[in-house]
Formats: structure tokens, C-alpha cells, sequence
């Protein structure tokens, strides 16, 4: 019985471990294409010049919006992409943790945590959505239907700023081919150019998937 009870005790000790080590699990936006998808959207892109950046205002695309009750979509995005989250009822992040696929850290700090816009506000601007009503910049901005919102380190975030892929690209390689095709992803379906660096950068991202 006692050599029973100690594999019993031994097992549930590696068990524990186990639990205590794992890799975080990492919430992903939804409908981010193949590899092989993502090439054939981004072969349709139109290939344009960026144009009326001097015009650009954050505030032409109103964020955080609310979704449901007290929730708007930053709190929105921290409850679908984070582990074991507990809200307060403002809705407000109190406990939880949240994976970085950018970089691949680790947070249990909501205020560690940007949520990133995949094709930053200003990008979107310059590759058509100068020309959109602010009720369609709206819904771009909160879009929770595809890969365009995602839960990130803070910093990260705002080193990547406004830049496209010919100029910044995730820190960690393994997560590039998946940000590219993110990135194509928002650009096929929002129906935005892409200029040619822009374009030559997201090929040969997706040449490592």
C-alpha cells in the first residue's frame, strides 16, 4: 500500500510539473489564411504608392468601441486572447495572462498588454482608407472578425508603430510567416493597396512558412 501511495505522490508531483512548465497557450485572431492563400491574396493587392499621410489623424478612426455591455474591444480582445482572465464589473482586466506571439512573452499584467492593430491605423489611411466614410474606419479599427486585433507586448508594439514589413518585422522569426499572412489577410479584405517594398517584404516572409 505505502509503494502504491508513493507512485501515486511521485505521479501527481510530475503532473504538477508538467502543469508548472508548460508553454503558455496563445489566443490567435480568427481567419488567418494558409501560406498558400495568403500568396494568392497578396498577388491581387493593388500595388500603389502610399498617399495622403499629412492628412492622417488617429481620431478619424474612433477605437474602443463598446462591444457588449461595460466591455469595449481592447477589454474584449484581453478576454478572448488571455488565460484565465477575471474581469471587474467595469469590465477592466483584473487577473489573467496573456501570451505575446510578437515576441513570446509572457504577461499576467493587463497593463503589459497593447492591443495592436495588425495594419496599424495611419498604414490603412495611406493605402486607401483616406477615401472610407468613419463609419467603415470605425469597424476597421474594432474589427474582431479577422486578424487585425492582437494582444501584445507593450513595448513591442510601440516599436513596430506605424511601420509596414519592409521595416519592421516580429522579433521572434518563427512568427513571421504567421504575420504576414495576417497582414495580407486585413489587406485583402478591407480592400487596401499595398506599395511595392511592402509587397517584396511580405513575399519573402511568406517564403518561410
Amino acid at each position: 500500500m505505502r509503494r502504491l501511495a508513493s507512485a501515486v505522490t511521485a505521479a501527481a508531483a510530475a503532473i504538477a510539473t508538467i502543469t508548472l512548465t508548460a508553454a503558455p497557450a496563445a489566443a490567435i485572431p480568427p481567419n488567418i489564411p494558409s501560406a498558400a492563400t495568403a500568396a494568392d491574396r497578396l498577388a491581387a493587392l493593388t500595388v500603389a504608392a502610399e498617399s495622403h499621410h499629412s492628412t492622417y489623424d488617429r481620431d478619424l478612426f474612433p477605437h474602443w468601441t463598446t462591444v457588449s455591455g461595460a466591455c469595449n474591444t481592447r477589454e474584449q480582445v484581453l478576454k478572448r486572447d488571455g488565460t484565465g482572465v477575471v474581469v471587474n464589473s467595469s469590465c477592466a482586466a483584473v487577473s489573467g495572462s496573456w501570451y505575446s506571439p510578437y515576441d513570446g512573452a509572457t504577461w499576467t499584467a493587463a497593463s503589459d498588454v497593447d492591443i495592436d492593430h495588425m495594419v496599424p491605423l495611419a498604414e490603412a489611411w495611406s493605402s486607401g482608407a483616406w477615401s472610407w466614410s468613419t463609419s467603415r474606419r470605425q469597424s476597421f479599427a474594432n474589427d474582431l472578425g479577422g486578424p487585425q486585433l492582437w494582444a501584445v507586448t507593450d513595448n513591442v508594439n510601440q516599436a513596430k508603430s506605424d511601420q509596414d514589413p519592409s521595416t519592421w518585422q516580429p522579433p521572434r522569426t518563427a512568427e513571421r510567416c504567421r504575420y504576414a499572412r495576417a497582414w495580407i489577410q486585413v489587406k485583402w479584405y478591407w480592400g487596401l493597396s499595398t506599395d511595392s517594398a511592402e509587397k517584396a517584404a511580405l513575399s519573402g516572409m511568406l517564403s518561410t512558412c
